[in-house]
């Protein structure tokens, strides 16, 4: 004690006691305090603020891996949402273009290092950024990676209001909480004071998916004390095509000339396989005023809107009447039958039985020409639309500050966030209301509220040592509520022609049960979506309270060392304790060797518990009612449901830093990260007639439909490295930039459960993301004039759930844009993404997805796969953007 000073005693009492008091009341976070100071030799610009709770390391010298993007990298992507923008940078991100995958389409899931969306933890300037109120239930192949997943919607963010990205690429539980299995993706936002706007054209080279893009940014000097800062995007962009009509819908359109126009989408296809329509906008405000020399309050926030319009599958009045030829990959001559929508297969028998006749039971109906068929509502078939509307709400304030000699740094702030998607289908019709039936409904909002309140502390403590110690502590609460609205009621009801049983008259007054059809049977709800019902709606809450401890230190010239440790107890599953240790030694000043090893959890979000959505699958061409329903439902609890647990994970981390001049850096790091546990949903079970007289509550499903819920079912391995380099030197009178950036990334299924992950989705967790990914980029100033060009390389990859057999090709993609700076205010740039027009491989053959001759597709009018591989369906995209920056 006797190199302490009162003042340190004073100090360090003082952390102790803001520490009980976060524990007594439960209110806080683990959030990343911003730098305060850096040291002499540090670009304020290259500090790293993730990860770490140090104020003076750059992504050279940290202990864990970390990638820093600046403003310029994301802002010279084309892409309006920020998913496509991080996915053309860092190789071990991946998102695909989901084409027709319900609602899976208006949030897409994205995966970093072949794991899920919500094991991903996403911050703005530090603080915890919300959940979207999509659970992502949709089972195609679309959902790979993120089958079952509840993670932040990243694309509410605008890209023009970031000063720049952190990517942590570690697991980092035991410092941010759960969910950061994987990594953690810091947005920081600008402080900058200016003006900015921005105008985009751009369209693929099809002709198709125009998009328009208006973006400004504002930033005001508050004095000397403050500053805020404004941004705002819209955009607008048209839907592609990159498939062709079913060939059903040929055939129909030959035998029904005059009925022909009336096919959705005439003269295009029926249904449409490519990127939706979308317009939207997105606003940030960040802003920050100096309460005293030593401390500021903070406010922050995001608010964003968002539409789209996908289409659904083509529903057909009519079967082929002769066998189509098909190419089924055996080299067997093969046929195929393109069938009828059940909505066509029989009509809807209007009479109903006498009132108290003996011979014609009440409930029942009358076999005769009195009828409805839903040919007189769409003759030539139909196509439902599904509109998603995401509204996005994010706000943070805190205060923040320090001590006079920058020892002792504290953080106190609350974040209040609420997230949701109102789901609606147009041209739709629910076959079990016959003549009554709607052809649009609302199928009710999906909400996600949640609160985060926090504390975080940190002191210097002087030891002797290389540096000081930072020791760090805080506590956080959170609470998040998952809600569902009701939908309209034909959305989810079984209308009075559900089911059918079918009498015919013999003689006046007496009837027979037919013995031809008798009993004849409609889906319920909406066809394509099942709305939510009285029983499913509710508001579903999670609370959680959190400690950490933490330090940090160089014990050394050569060596960095840190440790963190933190507990977090739920209201619905009780407590976990995760820990984190990490190291930096420097060989020499040119190389240094890391490493981490840390433990992990993600706690089973209310919405993965709660979530309750009848969907219609298409299985061999028929179409089948699928329904998921809470761990806790009636139905759930018959088929053997349990309370989920948190999902665990063991991190390891090795790796090295070069540095042989001020000019060339190149770090490796290899990885390996175990989940236990891991939550996804039950394979189908089929509902049988014996199961409806057990459990009445499943007649909503119908025979032959199928019901899941989720589940604790599976653990994974996965293992990988990251490779990134980067070179800066002069090239005549200019600056040349390069960087390579390169990701192998495997993943595997160690443990599973066989009723709840199928043999295609192991394989799919395996193979659905390139395991080679790397992107080797270049940046050219010369006066006036900049040219960016990069070079994306994507190894093979397949989707067994929707390919089986098939294995998609390596391919390389080329992006290159040109910007030249007049009147030293104003920027033009035209450039393009894949820019040779590159294409995934085309769907081959197979029994499982024969090609129709007649239309060189599959039976729904496939050419290329429909989650759009690692780079999309739309081929080329070219654009122009003028820039005015004062």
């Amino acid at each position: 004690m006797k190199n302490l000073t009162h003042g340190r005693v004073a100090k360090i009492l003082l952390v102790s006691t803001a520490a009980s008091i976060a524990l007594l009341t439960a209110t806080p976070v683990m959030a990343q305090t911003a730098p305060q100071a850096a040291a002499d030799n540090v670009d304020v610009k290259d500090i790293v603020v993730i990860g770490t709770r140090r104020t003076d390391r750059s992504a050279g010298d940290t202990p864990s891996p970390v990638d820093v993007i600046s403003a310029a990298e994301l802002g010279a992507q084309p892409a309006s949402n920020m998913l496509d923008a991080v996915k053309n940078i860092v190789p071990s991100f991946f998102v695909s273009q989901n084409t027709i995958s319900d609602a899976s389409t208006f949030v897409r899931s994205p995966s970093l290092r072949g794991l899920p969306a919500d094991n991903i933890l996403v911050m703005l300037n530090g603080k915890r950024y919300n959940r979207s109120a999509l659970v992502q239930v949709y089972s195609g192949g679309d959902t790979a990676l993120g089958f079952g997943s509840q993670g932040a919607d990243i694309s509410a963010i605008p890209s023009i209001a970031v000063g720049n990205l952190q990517v942590l690429r570690e697991g980092a539980t035991a410092q941010y909480g759960s969910d950061a299995i994987g990594g953690v993706l810091n947005y920081g936002l600008r402080k900058d004071a200016g003006f900015e706007l921005q105008a985009r054209y751009g369209q693929f080279y099809r002709g198709d998916g125009e998009g328009y893009q208006v973006a400004g940014n504002a930033g005001f000097k508050l004095g000397d004390r403050g500053f805020l800062n404004l941004s705002g995007e819209y955009t607008d962009d048209n839907g592609t095509s990159r498939g062709v009509t079913r060939p059903v819908a040929v055939v129909f359109a030959a035998a029904n000339p005059t009925l022909a126009p009336q096919l959705p989408n005439f003269p295009g296809p029926v249904q449409i396989w490519g990127s939706s329509p979308t317009k939207g906008y997105k606003f940030v405000v960040n802003s920050s005023f100096e309460v005293t020399s030593n401390s500021e309050l903070y406010l922050f926030g995001n608010l964003a809107h968002s539409k789209g319009n996908q289409s659904f599958n083509y529903r057909s009045p009519f079967s082929v009447p002769t066998p189509l030829a098909v190419n089924d990959g055996t080299g067997t001559p093969a046929t195929r039958s393109p069938g009828r929508n059940g909505a066509f297969a029989h009509p809807a028998f209007l009479t109903r039985c006498p009132t108290g006749n003996a011979t014609c039971p009440a409930g029942s109906f009358v076999k005769d020409g009195n009828v409805f068929n839903f040919s007189t509502l769409y003759p030539a078939g139909f196509t439902p639309r599904f509109i998603g509307i995401t509204d996005q709400a994010f706000g943070t304030a805190g205060y923040k500050g320090k001590s006079d000699d920058g020892d002792f740094t504290y953080d106190i702030s609350a974040s209040l966030s609420r997230n949701s998607l109102d789901l609606k289908m147009t041209n739709s019709l629910n076959q079990s209301f016959g003549p009554q039936s709607q052809t649009s409904f609302e199928f009710g909002k999906l909400i996600q509220t949640e609160l985060d309140a926090n504390i975080d502390l940190t002191y210097a403590v002087q030891a002797g040592l290389a540096s000081p110690i930072t020791l760090s502590a805080g506590a956080e609460y959170r609470r998040e509520t998952y809600k569902a609205t009701v939908g309209d009621l034909q959305s989810y009801a079984a209308g009075p022609f559900a089911s059918q049983n079918l009498y015919v008259q013999t003689s006046p007054g007496v009837f027979e049960r037919d013995t031809v059809t008798p009993t004849v049977s409609f889906n319920p709800a909406a066809s394509g979506y099942g709305g939510t019902s009285p029983s499913s709606a509710g508001s579903f809450r999670q609370k959680n309270y959190a400690i950490y401890v933490g330090a940090e230190a160089d014990l050394t010239e050569a060596l960095s060392v840190g440790a963190a440790g933190r507990y977090e107890n739920y209201n619905t599953f009780g407590g976990a304790f995760v820990g984190k240790v990490n190291a930096l030694y420097k060989i020499s000043d040119a190389f240094s060797v890391r490493g981490t090893f840390g433990t992990g959890f993600h706690a089973p979000s209310p919405g993965q518990s709660n979530v309750e959505i009848l969907t219609t699958n298409f299985v061999a061409g028929n179409q089948v009612q699928t329904g998921t329903y809470q761990v806790s439902n009636p139905i759930s609890l018959f088929y053997g449901s349990k309370p989920l647990k948190p999902e665990r994970s063991t991190n390891f981390g090795l790796g090295f830093v070069v540095k042989p001049t001020s000019a060339l850096s190149l770090t490796v790091d290899a990885y390996s990260i175990k989940v236990r546990d891991r939550i996804g949903i039950r394979s189908p079970i089929s509902v049988t007639a014996a199961d409806i007289v057990r459990l009445p509550a499943l007649a909503t499903v119908g025979v032959g439909g199928d019901v899941n819920y989720f589940t604790n079912g599976f653990d994974t391995t996965t293992k990988g490295v990251d490779v990134v380099s980067t070179y800066r030197t002069g090239l005549g009178s200019g600056k040349l930039n390069l960087t390579l950036a390169y990701n192998y990334n495997k993943s595997k299924v160690t443990k599973f459960d066989p009723a709840v992950i199928s043999a295609a989705q192991i394989s799919d967790i395996a193979n659905f993301a390139p395991k080679h990914r790397a992107i080797l980029s270049g940046n050219l100033q010369m006066g006036n004039f900049s040219i960016n060009a990069r070079e994306n390389y994507y190894s093979s990859w397949s989707v067994t759930n929707d390919y089986p057999g098939q294995r998609f090709g390596a391919k390389f993609t080329s992006d290159l844009d040109v910007s030249y700076t007049f009147m030293e205010h104003y920027t033009l740039t035209v450039g393009a993404n894949n820019l040779f027009n590159t294409f995934p491989d085309r769907i081959a053959p197979t029994p499982a997805n024969p090609i129709f001759a007649l239309t060189g597709s599959t039976g729904d009018g496939q050419i290329y796969p429909r989650s759009g591989g690692p780079f999309g369906i739309n081929g080329g995209f070219w654009y122009a953007r003028i820039r005015i920056k004062y």
